[in-house]
């Protein structure tokens, strides 16, 4: 077993501590920040030992390999970036704090996903579709280890989809900045340059999410094994059980509870630390 541990620096008598703790036979750097101990044996001590170092800790059997990984799925409000763009546009109205208490809401899984998408498009009705532009100008930040998770994907053939309980001017400005190889979200209705308060077409929920990642996985004849999710939110549920593997990144407590990693501390791109090259 390999022991995957990412998220902060740590001297080299920190290594030996883990090491010895595990009886790894070898670490291996993986980054600034990131090592991989082979042959490390479980230990509950492991557990607290990072938690002291604010490090990610991940047990990587050594047959799920890198090269065998053929698709990445991942949310966009607050995994693929920073922000909740529906949020966002709220504050563009004046009525942030409104529209945020639903969206929380809605990521703890407390109320049906696709009835608090309407009544949150609902308040956002007069909008201009400049402010979106906006946003995507000014606010859309990629959280750390984004871009260059999607840019290591690609040169290793990894296909990328971007599915997004958000909308598809946002998902298609990251796609052509990022180079995603394909996208799902919600349509908003726009009219005269404002958003009319309504989303075209049927809604893009968990199950959305989980139909179109099955869909791709279909049409590439991919196992389960050869596919990775990556969300934070109760939405993401569905798409994550979908995959082979799964992270639940900077997650809510249920999406923890179910992912097959979490990643706390360490940027996006430590997804594909969590296999073997």
């Amino acid at each position: 077993m390999n022991l995957v541990l990412q998220g902060a620096a740590l001297s080299n008598d920190a290594l030996g501590e883990i090491t010895a703790l595990t009886g790894a036979s070898q670490v291996i750097a993986l980054g600034p920040c990131a090592w991989r101990l082979t042959r490390a044996a479980e230990q509950p001590g492991v557990r607290p030992w990072c938690a002291q170092r604010d490090l990610d800790f991940a047990w990587v059997p050594d047959e799920r390999r890198l090269a065998d990984l053929r698709l990445v799925a991942m949310d966009m409000d607050s995994t693929l970036v920073t922000i909740e763009s529906i949020d966002e546009m709220g504050d563009m109205l004046g009525i942030r704090d409104r529209v945020a208490f639903v969206t929380a809401q809605a990521m703890r899984g407390e109320i049906d996903y696709a009835e608090s998408l309407r009544q949150r498009v609902a308040l956002l009705a007069g909008l201009e579709e400049a402010a979106l532009e906006r946003i995507c100008e000014q606010r859309m930040h990629l959280s750390p280890g984004a871009e260059a998770l999607v840019r290591d994907c690609r040169e290793r053939g990894i296909r990328t989809l971007l599915v997004s309980g958000g909308f598809n001017f946002f998902t298609t400005w990251l796609q052509q900045r990022l180079g995603i190889d394909e996208v799902l979200s919600n349509v908003l209705e726009i009219e005269r340059g404002r958003l009319t308060g309504r989303v075209l077409g049927a809604i893009v929920d968990g199950d959305t999410k989980a139909a179109k990642l099955r869909e791709e996985m279909h049409r590439l004849g991919l196992p389960r094994e050869q596919v990775l999710a990556i969300g934070d939110g109760a939405n993401d549920i569905p798409m994550m059980r979908a995959a082979g593997i799964s992270v639940a990144y900077r997650a809510k407590p249920a999406v923890r509870e179910l992912a097959t990693h979490t990643l706390d501390h360490s940027g996006l791109d430590g997804a594909l630390n969590l296999f073997v090259e």
